[in-house]
């Protein structure tokens, strides 16, 4: 979907919030040069293990970041929440060639059984009350264009703004599902003491195995020429 939306080759990606490197991959197969960067170097070392040669890390936040080079390609993967709103698509645009692409993906991972849901939503309420991140615009959850998409659409240096849904469902096991739990940024800001009890609570109350909807929502833009 990027690449064709790009419209040319895109031979250099810079990753923002990269975590273990599952999206780093997708794109490194395709031949891409992956700049992957993170702030946390424990997620680096094991992204490391499982990336080929032509990906590169940066331990580094966004903000950190020097346009040094520009890439066709800038994306986040489930991690542009975690940037700070000041300047961050003026900081984008200086990251990616005139005409090069922003990408972002990501969407909520709800449990497909009510059931298994509300149980597992009782077991967290004395720790956290909801476990999703708030648009971060204030956009509501049935506007027909969602953020990042919005912001995209305001600003100046990024045009021709897309947004997709794909359509998912997973099955996993229980420590699975609470492997992920515990990279979503509801959880991650707990005290580490809450964090381990809501997860035990958690797997106390799931099966062995649990089917989850996980649609993944994409947006695309295209930085502006300039002039």
């Amino acid at each position: 979907m990027v690449m064709a939306y790009a419209g040319r080759p895109v031979r250099t990606a810079l990753e923002i919030g990269a975590g273990t490197g599952k999206a780093t991959r997708l794109f490194a197969q395709r031949g891409v040069t992956v700049t992957a960067t993170d702030p946390d170097e424990s997620m680096l070392a094991e992204l490391r293990k499982h990336v080929p040669a032509n990906v590169r890390t940066v331990r580094a936040a966004f903000e950190d970041l020097r346009p040094d080079e520009r890439y066709g390609l800038v994306y986040a993967a489930a991690a542009l929440h975690w940037t700070r709103p000041e300047d961050r698509w003026s900081r984008m645009a200086a990251l990616l060639e005139p005409g090069g692409v922003f990408a972002s993906c990501g969407g909520p991972f709800r449990l497909a059984d009510p059931a298994v849901e509300e149980a597992v939503r009782a077991a967290r309420t004395p720790f956290l009350r909801s476990d999703e991140i708030p648009s971060p615009d204030g956009t509501p959850p049935g506007h027909d264009m969602q953020w990042p998409g919005t912001e995209l659409q305001r600003s100046e240096w990024f045009t021709d703004v897309q947004q997709s849904v794909i359509g998912r469902r997973l099955t996993m096991s229980a420590p699975d599902y609470v492997g992920h739990l515990s990279t979503i940024s509801a959880y991650l800001v707990l005290p580490a003491s809450e964090r381990e009890q809501v997860f035990s609570r958690i797997m106390r109350v799931l099966p062995g195995r649990v089917e989850v909807a996980a649609d993944i929502t994409v947006h695309l833009a295209r930085r502006r020429h300039e002039s």
